[in-house]
């Protein structure tokens, strides 16, 4: 036991310092270190190329050549591989001299909504660095708390949670959080969801996503039904050496009546917001993420 102490300090130390590392590159150098990687990966990561490949075909086949996928495919690598260094760059952050990198948006369409004190929340996306948005709440004065999925790998984990908390944004895993967003909401918090990764039958529901059936979370249409909290979108995409923060008008929840109706008819809102999104920045979505994995269940008719 001892032993096993030892080694998690050991590693937990050595990510703290890459990425310190990582952050004391200067920007322009770390950008181009950052697209290298992207080359470096999009050539060696066969699997998750091929990934991306069919995700942009199933997106946009019917739009692009084979020839215009790949070079998108190769962009979208380059993308993240920013994202290391941003992480970096983030540690020594400070928001008094720094708040100058990030071009923020409609802020009176949040400002708006946190104003009627039921709360909000933020639909957003694994687009642009997604990992940079508790930046924005510090800047906004704004009490933020992010629903996240745990890593399996606990020291990245134990790091990403650091830095994710670092301006005061508090963390809500996704096993039980109902309670604690419920509590946030009630507070007149702000509860951040992303919304654009592939769920289970039991979890989702199934709504159009780039033409194509996506099972998607159902907990934010959940939310919004039952507590009156406003929806808002807020994407941030990556910039020449800094962030532009977009967030958008309030998406009204449409009642029908019938709550599973409800809860496919405002998903599928939802994932038009993502989408629109994702079309103007293609390159800054995660299509490495295998989005359409899980198929609607269709029974076989029975043998009469």
């Amino acid at each position: 036991m001892p032993g096993r102490m030892y080694l998690e300090k050991f590693t937990d130390a050595a990510i703290n310092r890459l990425f310190t590392i990582l952050g004391l590159i200067p920007r322009p150098v770390a950008v181009g270190l950052g697209n290298s990687i992207g080359r470096i990966w999009f050539l060696a990561d066969k699997r998750h190329r091929h990934i991306a490949i069919d995700n942009l075909t199933r997106a946009f086949g019917c739009e692009k050549s084979p020839r215009d996928i790949r070079i998108l495919a190769r962009r979208t690598f380059k993308q993240l591989g920013q994202i290391l260094f941003e992480i970096g760059w983030g540690l020594r952050l400070d928001l008094k001299k720094d708040g100058k990198y990030f071009q923020i948006h409609g802020l009176s369409h949040l400002k708006s909504a946190l104003a009627r004190r039921k709360g909000v929340l933020i639909l957003t996306a694994h687009i642009g660095n997604w990992e940079i948005l508790p930046v924005v709440a510090a800047l906004c004065n704004i009490n933020l708390s992010i629903v996240y999925r745990p890593l399996d790998f606990l020291p990245l984990n134990r790091f990403l949670e650091k830095t994710r908390s670092r301006f005061g944004a508090k963390l809500i895993p996704t096993a039980r959080s109902m309670r604690k967003i419920l509590m946030t909401l009630q507070q007149g918090g702000a509860v951040a969801m992303l919304m654009d990764q592939n769920f289970d039958c039991h979890e989702g529901v199934f709504a159009d996503f780039f033409g194509h059936s996506a099972c998607t979370n159902k907990g934010l249409a959940l939310l919004a039904r039952k507590t009156g909290a406003s929806v808002v979108p807020v994407f941030m995409v990556r910039r020449p050496y800094g962030f532009k923060v977009e967030m958008g008008p309030e998406i009204p929840f449409i009642k029908t009546g019938d709550k599973t109706k409800d809860l496919e008819t405002n998903t599928l809102q939802y994932n038009r917001v993502i989408e629109n999104f994702i079309r103007r920045y293609p390159d800054q979505w995660f299509w490495v993420h295998q989005r359409w994995k899980t198929k609607p269940y269709h029974p076989w008719p029975r043998q009469l």
